[in-house]
């Protein structure tokens, strides 16, 4: 996520090139945050995150650092609101085989590709909501802790540890699943 403070600067200024950049910069990790918190529609929420971003840029203060802090704070707050939604209204849709026309590599491709991804998410559903939010936002997300922080409404020592004990539980998951 290479975004130099001018860019952020501009796009803030009104440039349409500029936010351009800052967009193409940041968004592939918002929606990597945002399927790895398993929201319905990532990339729809992603737009939304940058529509609700794009308004406040004018006062946006810490330049490509504070962009990033403003852009995971909404992002998390809309994948906590889609969570919240969904507990309130599941919907449940029945598979027919019939309608759907998906065109997908191999299973043996896909098993292959996705099964450490797979299992390591599997596993991160198992940590506290905290730890979860706080190890997806450093590793997935790429901010730095006082970002992280920021995002999270939480103290820099607070995310240290709730990154090192969620990064722990999952190392001891993994051993304990491998041990299978």
């Amino acid at each position: 996520m290479d975004l130099r403070d001018e860019v952020v600067r501009d796009a803030a200024a009104g440039d349409p090139h500029a936010f351009r950049l800052l967009y193409d910069a940041v968004a592939p990790r918002v929606l990597a945050y945002l399927r790895a918190r398993g929201v319905d529609d990532p990339e729809g929420l992603t737009s939304e995150v940058f529509l609700a971003v794009f308004p406040r840029l004018p006062r946006l203060e810490g330049g490509a650092a504070g962009l990033r802090t403003l852009v995971f704070s909404v992002a998390h707050a809309r994948a906590v609101d889609d969570v919240r939604r969904r507990q309130r209204h599941p919907v449940s849709y029945p598979y027919e085989p019939d309608h759907d026309d998906r065109v997908v590599a191999s299973a043996e491709h896909h098993a292959v590709e996705s099964l450490e991804a797979g299992r390591a998410l599997a596993l991160m559903d198992r940590l506290g909501e905290d730890q979860r939010a706080a190890v997806m936002l450093r590793i997935i997300g790429d901010l730095t802790l006082e970002e992280t922080a920021g995002v999270m409404g939480k103290t820099v020592p607070a995310v240290k540890q709730l990154q090192r004990r969620g990064l722990e539980h999952l190392r001891r998951l993994m051993t304990a699943e491998g041990a299978r």
